[in-house]
């Protein structure tokens, strides 16, 4: 079945222009044929269960992707990381904060700029993110069961080609990546 198929078979159709907020039945086909409220329903539901397990190892999803990021490019200054993840310095240094006393992580002196700090992982931080990167993992297949290999595969491509950089030079609304 083709994809335009699959949309029409799944009442997938487009935006509703009048809907009667009133009626269960619009507000239900509204709800399945938005795909603001589709996107944002699924990657609740995903960053719901990923934050559940993670919270298992005392750091939330926040933290796992923090932690990722410190172990893929590690060296960067606290604000570049920020930067990197769309979060503020507020929300980074209080995440860091706890990181930091759960002992995952270490902030060393930037030695080419001493106002600003480095953040490191720890041996325990390492463990922690090896140890989610494979329970996430599962978590993810677990939501995602009702999709076939192929079908997971094709929505990480059209996710992928969603939020890549726009061709035609439109800026990145920015935001959280959370």
């Amino acid at each position: 079945m083709s994809l335009s198929e699959n949309i029409r078979h799944s009442r997938i159709i487009g935006p509703m222009t009048s809907v009667d907020s009133g009626n269960p039945c619009q507000r239900a086909a509204l709800q399945e044929s938005d795909l603001n409220w589709l996107m944002h329903r699924a990657a609740h539901r995903l960053g719901a269960a990923l934050d559940e397990r993670a919270q298992q190892h005392g750091v939330g999803i926040r933290g796992y992707v923090v932690l990722t990021a410190l172990l893929e490019q590690p060296g960067r200054t606290q604000l570049a990381l920020g930067h990197s993840l769309g979060l503020d310095k507020t929300t980074l240094t209080a995440l860091l904060d706890k990181m930091q006393a759960g002992g995952l992580v270490v902030r060393r002196d930037n030695p080419g700029d001493r106002r600003s700090r480095i953040p490191e992982l720890t041996d325990t931080g390492r463990e922690v993110q090896a140890t989610l990167a494979g329970e996430l993992a599962e978590v993810e297949r677990q939501v995602l069961g009702g999709l076939s290999h192929a079908e997971r595969d094709q929505l990480r491509v059209i996710l992928a080609k969603l939020v890549a950089p726009a061709l035609d030079g439109t800026p990145d609304p920015g935001g959280s990546c959370l």
